[in-house]
């Protein structure tokens, strides 16, 4: 439910599933923004979030950066918003978690920084949210999914927020640990 573990020639390679999938996500999302748009995928209902007057004043005030992102946001009223499309890549992710993460990173920077300034912070919030949870147990396609996908992106090695996605425990490692060969 946390770590998946592949063996290979070397050894172990025990994978922290929610780093790595996270990793994946964000590259994969700044793939889309530097091609000019991150996916979106469009709800079939529409939700409406009751949020602060602040983060509405933000939403509408950054509408047209916020859906570069892939998120469709418009104010309905002082203290509304009416999400119309989430990014394709987070489309099973909750959409209320989401949008409030995103609107509160934008708060936080509001001041110091523009959105431009701040959009690899808010791609990697976007890419912890919908990435797998702990606890979450993985099919053996998935896990070999993950891995596989782990192969082609890059800087794999560290989530966005620096922990390591993975490590390998090497067969001398093992030996030891079992009292192999003594």
């Amino acid at each position: 439910g946390v770590y998946v573990l592949a063996e290979n020639r070397e050894g172990l390679i025990v994978v922290d599933m929610h780093a790595a999938h996270e990793r994946i996500t964000y590259e994969r999302m700044k793939l889309e923004l530097a091609r000019d748009r991150v996916l979106s995928q469009p709800l079939l209902l529409p939700v409406v979030l009751k949020v602060s007057e602040r983060e509405a004043e933000i939403a509408e005030a950054h509408g047209e950066e916020i859906e570069r992102l892939g998120l469709s946001l418009v104010r309905r009223g002082p203290s509304e918003v009416r999400v119309a499309a989430v990014p394709a890549l987070l489309a099973d992710s909750g959409v209320d978690a989401l949008v409030r993460d995103v609107l509160s990173d934008l708060a936080e920077n509001q001041g110091a920084r523009r959105i431009e300034r701040s959009i690899d912070d808010l791609l990697a919030t976007m890419a912890c949210h919908g990435a797998v949870r702990a606890n979450r147990t993985l099919t053996l396609a998935e896990m070999n999914a993950l891995l596989r996908e782990m192969e082609q992106t890059e800087r794999i090695d560290q989530c966005n927020h620096g922990r390591p996605t993975w490590t390998q425990i090497s067969l001398a490692e093992l030996d030891r640990l079992f009292l192999r060969g003594q």
